[in-house]
C-alpha cells in the first residue's frame, strides 16, 4: 500500500506539479484547479476514513505522499497538509451535519479551508495570550476577535477558529468554532507577499460580533486547545516530510550541477569541498527520513509521538535550511537568481523551521518530555 500511495503521489507531482512550481512561486497564484485534480486523485484526507470520503490511509502514507509533493512544490504539499489537519478535527470531533457540511466538499476541493490559531500577540503562547472571545447569546455564539498569517485567509469558505469561552480559564476556557468566511461580521486583511511558498496564500481575519449558531460548536466546549493540539503531532511529521521533499530535490539538482559545471578544467564534482556538501545532504536526508517514518510508525501504532514527531520536524527544517544554502553554493552565481529552482527551495524551507510550532518549541517540548 506505501509503495503504491507512494508512486501515486510521485506520478502525480512530476506530471502536474514540477512543471508549474516556477511560475506559481513567480505569479503567487492559488492553483484551484490543481487542487481539484489533487482531490480527484485521492491524495486530499489521506488518513480520513473512505467512508467519509477519504483515502483510509495511515500516517506513514501520509508522509510519502508529502515529501512527494513537496518535491513538486511545498506549497501545494502545504496545502494537503492544511486539508489533512482540518480533516483530521472534522472527522474525529465533527457531528454528522457538520462533516456533510464541511467536510466531505472540503476532500473534494470544493471548500477551502483555514486553520485559525495564531494572534498578533499568540503564536507560541497560544494558552496564555489568545484574545479572541466566543461569548454564549441565547442558543448560539457571539465571535470577536483576529487573527493573523493564517494560511489560506484569502481564498477560504471557512474557517477552524480557536477562542476563548471561558475567559477565567487559561487552556481549559478555550473552544474551536466552524465559521463561514462569508457571514455577516468577518472581514479579511490583506494578502501577504511572502518570502518563499508563495503560492500558498496567507493573510488576516477579523471577527466583529459575528453571530455563530450553536453547531457551529465544534466537539466540546472547553476543549479546544487540546483539540487544536492533539492533531499537531500529525502536522509535524507532515511538516518534516515536506521539509524531505524540499531536501530531496535540493539534492538532485546539486549532485547534475556537480556533475555539469566546471571550473579549474574540471568538474566540480571532483572537489571535496563540493563533495562534503553532497554528502551531508545525503547524510541528513536518510536521517530525517527513519526519524519521519518512526513517528508515523508510533502515530499509526496509537502510541504517544510527541517525541518523535518534534524531533523529525526540528530536524527535517533544520537540515532543510541549512542544505538548501549549500545547493545554492553549489550552483554559485546562477543559485542566487530568481528562477532556477533552488533559489526557490532555499525561500521556501526556511518556514518549515516556524511553522506547526517553531524549532525553538520544538526543543522546548523535547526537553520537557525528556526532563519531566
Amino acid at each position: 500500500m506505501h509503495a503504491a500511495t507512494r508512486d501515486a503521489a510521485r506520478r502525480f507531482s512530476q506530471a502536474e506539479v514540477a512543471p508549474r512550481a516556477a511560475d506559481l512561486d513567480e505569479s503567487e497564484t492559488y492553483p484551484a484547479d490543481l487542487y481539484r485534480k489533487l482531490a480527484e486523485a485521492g491524495l486530499f484526507g489521506i488518513t480520513v476514513p473512505e467512508a467519509l470520503g477519504g483515502a483510509g490511509a495511515d500516517a506513514l502514507a501520509y508522509a510519502l505522499v508529502m515529501e512527494e509533493l513537496s518535491r513538486g512544490y511545498a506549497s501545494v504539499a502545504d496545502q494537503v497538509g492544511l486539508v489533512e489537519l482540518l480533516g483530521t478535527l472534522l472527522t474525529q470531533h465533527g457531528t454528522a451535519a457538520q462533516q456533510a457540511r464541511y467536510l466531505g466538499p472540503l476532500l473534494k476541493a470544493e471548500r477551502r479551508c483555514a486553520y485559525a490559531l495564531t494572534e498578533a500577540g499568540a503564536g507560541s503562547d497560544l494558552g496564555g495570550s489568545l484574545k479572541t472571545t466566543a461569548r454564549r447569546d441565547g442558543d448560539g455564539w457571539v465571535l470577536n476577535g483576529a487573527k493573523l498569517w493564517i494560511h489560506n485567509a484569502p481564498v477560504a469558505d471557512f474557517a477552524a477558529v480557536l477562542a476563548r469561552t471561558d475567559l477565567a480559564a487559561a487552556h481549559r476556557g478555550m473552544s474551536v468554532f466552524l465559521v463561514d468566511l462569508d457571514a455577516a461580521g468577518v472581514s479579511r486583511g490583506r494578502k501577504e507577499h511572502k518570502m518563499g511558498q508563495r503560492a500558498s496564500p496567507v493573510g488576516g481575519l477579523t471577527f466583529e460580533d459575528v453571530r455563530l449558531p450553536a453547531g457551529a460548536l465544534l466537539g466540546v466546549e472547553g476543549r479546544g486547545f487540546h483539540m487544536m493540539m492533539s492533531v499537531l503531532d500529525k502536522g509535524r511529521v507532515g511538516i518534516a516530510a515536506l521539509a524531505l521533499g524540499i531536501l530531496m530535490a535540493a539534492l538532485e539538482d546539486s549532485i547534475a550541477q556537480a556533475k555539469q559545471r566546471e571550473q579549474f578544467g574540471k568538474p566540480i564534482a571532483e572537489f571535496q569541498a563540493v563533495q562534503w556538501m553532497v554528502a551531508d545532504m545525503a547524510k541528513d536526508i536518510q536521517a530525517a527520513r527513519l526519524m519521519i517514518v518512526e513517528a508515523a510508525r508510533l502515530l499509526d501504532a496509537g502510541g504517544r509521538a510527541t517525541l518523535a514527531a518534534s524531533m523529525a520536524k526540528c530536524f527535517a527544517a533544520d537540515a532543510a535550511v541549512a542544505r538548501t544554502a549549500d545547493a545554492v553554493q553549489i550552483h554559485g552565481g546562477s543559485g542566487y537568481i530568481r528562477g532556477v529552482r533552488v533559489e526557490r527551495l532555499y525561500r521556501d524551507a526556511k518556514i518549515t523551521q516556524i511553522y506547526e510550532g517553531t524549532n525553538q518549541i520544538q526543543r522546548m517540548i523535547m526537553a520537557r518530555t525528556l526532563l519531566g
